[in-house]
């Protein structure tokens, strides 16, 4: 037991909720931090709806009988997140903003600030582990896998890992849920928020159409046959399925490539079309957890997204700049602009961008 101070990020949720009252009941000297990184609109149409989470910090704080500080970094969100994310659509790729938050806001801006507050360490309600071996700190995949959340927090560096702590690490959604609900935590059956903050429930093309302008283009076949129109390219993703309007006979048709070139959107029909499948990857803006690159020619898994399961797969060539890797097995819907996150085993081991 220590009087060690630990700043928890507190969203309004259940995890971030029980993480706080497990470092409580440890001993910790806990002191709770709501984080506001938008406010273009949320009053406006209710989408973010930061007041009504701010409240259940409030109401969770109260009963686990800790502080709680609210702190904007909405500045800080638009520079290094938001603007990040307008330019890669504008380019034509997917990015993860959720990668780039932890790496930029949760485990920067708000470290920085924790500690100007005294903190030893900070926590979230991450399902992940970090281990210390041989003076190196390791993120580690969570107990449940299910709910693991290191692909998204594999830019963290040995100085953000040496502050983190992830008390959810050990525990399932189900045993975090029940423990909520013996504890009294108003927000124990609150259900778990979706999708990118600033985008909230709203649909996500509406919300880009107010950044991006509208470039209509034809949909077309990898043929040239024109299948319809798109109104940006911006608006779709690879793989994409849903919102095309392409109707008619046989099996669905999905988003295959973009030329960006002739503003035209490539599509193919059925899931298993070959230009849908990708055994190799180029990735850039590589952030190694260790500091270093990992051996090339080992086995290695790897996520290109974060639902996926892990692809074996082989470093074939890396250096400061980009790493190519070759997978065992096509992967499906390769997206530039996602994050390709390597493990060895249950350790993350970093990734990069895809190309």
């Amino acid at each position: 037991m220590s009087c060690n101070k630990i700043v928890v990020g507190m969203s309004g949720g259940v995890d971030s909720a029980v993480a706080a009252l497990l470092l409580k009941r440890q001993g910790y000297e806990v002191v709770g931090l709501f984080m506001k990184n938008w406010e273009d609109d949320d009053e406006a149409d209710g989408s973010c709806p930061a007041k009504q989470d701010f409240m259940d910090v409030l109401a969770v704080a109260d009963k686990i009988g800790i502080e709680v500080e609210a702190v904007n970094f909405a500045k800080e969100y638009k520079e290094r997140v938001f603007a990040y994310f307008l330019r890669e659509y504008q380019a034509g790729r997917t990015p993860n903003p959720d990668v780039l938050c932890n790496a930029e806001i949760k485990f920067k801006a708000f470290l920085d600030h924790a500690l100007a507050l005294g903190a030893e360490k900070i926590a979230t309600g991450h399902y992940a582990k970090v281990r210390e071996r041989f003076g190196q700190f390791e993120l580690l995949k969570a107990e449940d896998g299910g709910k693991d959340q290191s692909y998204f927090l594999h830019r963290l560096n040995q100085a953000q890992l040496s502050r983190a702590m992830f008390p959810l690490g050990e525990l399932y959604k189900r045993e975090v849920r029940e423990i909520a609900r013996e504890a009294g935590l108003p927000v124990y059956a609150k259900k778990d928020s979706t999708g990118i903050c600033f985008i909230g429930e709203r649909p996500f093309r509406e919300f880009l159409e107010r950044y991006l302008p509208k470039t209509p283009g034809d949909m077309v076949t990898p043929e040239g046959k024109v299948m319809g129109q798109h109104q940006g390219l911006a608006y779709h993703t690879l793989g994409q399925r849903q919102g095309l309007g392409i109707g008619g006979q046989g099996e669905p048709w999905f988003v295959a490539a973009k030329d960006m070139e002739h503003n035209r959107l490539i599509v193919v029909q059925g899931h298993g079309h070959p230009l849908l499948l990708k055994d190799k990857l180029s990735a850039a803006d590589l952030s190694w957890v260790s500091g270093e690159a990992p051996h090339t020619e080992w086995v290695y898994a790897a996520k290109t997204r974060y639902r996926q399961a892990d692809a074996p797969c082989a470093i074939t060539r890396v250096d400061a700049e980009s790493c190519d890797i070759e997978f065992a097995q096509p992967q499906w819907a390769v997206t530039p602009g996602q994050s390709v996150v390597l493990y060895d085993s249950d350790i993350c081991l970093g990734g990069g961008v895809i190309q």
